[in-house]
């Protein structure tokens, strides 16, 4: 059992790639009302049936956005564009998700986003297990050099929307980076914004059951979710969450 009023609870963190159910349901503002502070995690990747068959076209994820930003407040939005994926499909090229990133980047600007955070593809088993139905094609891991290149381009292009860079559980890639560089680690659960957002005191403490070791930055929390009871419609190429899919 949690304690879940509003007076025990500093803060409800969402993650999703499709707001649509729960800004037509009217939650987030029942929520607010109800005296609950909200936080968005909002993935919104390039259009790609191949990849992510199961979200909504591209157009419908950006106008969610703007509608939380408009709604609620710029600054409890992150924008990730995660995982960044590259792959072989046997026409002898190598492809990624990355051709809506200017797109997207404009849109999210425009609603007042001011962070991107990104991270690249974790190649778990289950992921090789689930792409060996289709014929030819393989994800691929870039190398060190070629992904800095990458966040590089990403920052290039995010720097004149005013939005940061951030990267997810890539410690290996921080430490390679220059010191003068404008990209950090990131957090899912930044209690230190929330605090700065909300208000009153929290915990700063890393949470040990989180990808310590590869950087991850998030602070405690309490983990009410289950891919088992909540299981996920959008059936992508590269999702490590699911454990029912094989």
């Amino acid at each position: 059992m949690v304690p879940a009023g509003p007076d025990q609870v500093h803060s409800i963190v969402f993650w999703s790639k499709n707001f649509g159910p729960f800004i037509d349901g009217g939650y987030g503002m029942r929520l607010k009302e109800m005296g609950y502070h909200l936080f968005f995690n909002f993935t919104i990747n390039s259009e790609s049936s191949v990849l992510e068959p199961g979200v909504p076209p591209l157009q419908q994820r950006l106008t969610q956005l703007a509608f939380l930003c408009r709604n609620f407040d710029p600054r409890i939005v992150n924008w990730r564009f995660d995982p960044l994926c590259f792959y072989t499909t046997g026409d002898g090229l190598v492809h990624d998700n990355l051709n809506d990133f200017s797109r997207i980047a404009a849109s999210a600007s425009d609603a007042g986003v001011q962070r991107c955070v990104t991270s690249y593809m974790d190649h778990y088993p289950k992921i090789a297990r689930r792409i060996k139905s289709i014929p030819d094609f393989n994800f691929i891991d870039p190398l060190v050099e070629k992904k800095i290149e990458i966040l590089y381009c990403m920052q290039e292009t995010l720097s004149p929307c005013g939005i940061e860079l951030q990267i997810c559980c890539e410690k290996e890639l921080l430490e390679a980076l220059p010191d003068d560089f404008p990209i950090r680690g990131s957090s899912c659960i930044p209690n230190d914004l929330l605090a700065v957002v909300y208000g009153g005191r929290l915990s700063l403490k890393r949470d040990a059951g989180q990808r310590v070791t590869a950087g991850c930055g998030c602070r405690v929390s309490v983990d009410i979710g289950s891919y088992w009871k909540h299981p996920c419609c959008h059936k992508c190429l590269f999702c490590y969450a699911s454990p029912a899919v094989s």
